[in-house]
């Protein structure tokens, strides 16, 4: 099986300032665009609340996620390597299982990025 290098994005925590804090910039958005793209898909957002609210150690062997969807391993293989491609997840082959965890941060980024400041909900 060949190695192919994947396209990690959204891994500066500091690049975009929150939604109501100020505009985004072209490439702030394009940034965030592409994790929220990978977000989009209901698929792909049930794997990574999976993956995300695994139990111990924070990771979740594929084993225990195909069996949850109604679709082929390889399609749920395909959505995986999105969400890796997108700096959401990554994993690691352990033997002939492959075991999935969300990057560190990247929740935090997306929920900063959504967070609206406590005064400006007040005023509303």
């Amino acid at each position: 099986m060949s190695k192919q290098q994947l396209e990690v994005i959204g891994q500066d925590a500091a690049c975009c300032p929150g939604l109501s804090a100020a505009p985004l910039d072209e490439d702030q958005a394009a940034d965030l665009a592409k994790l929220f793209k990978a977000l989009g898909d209901p698929v792909r957002l049930r794997l990574m609340s999976m993956i995300a609210s695994s139990g111990e150690g924070g990771e979740v062997c594929v084993c225990e996620l195909t069996p949850a969807f109604d679709l082929s391993q390889p399609t749920i293989s395909h959505h995986l390597k999105l969400l890796r491609q997108a700096g959401l997840i990554d994993c690691e082959r352990r033997g002939t299982w492959v075991y999935y965890r969300v990057l560190p941060g990247v929740l935090d980024r997306l929920a900063a990025f959504l967070a609206v400041p406590r005064d400006a909900g007040a005023d509303a």
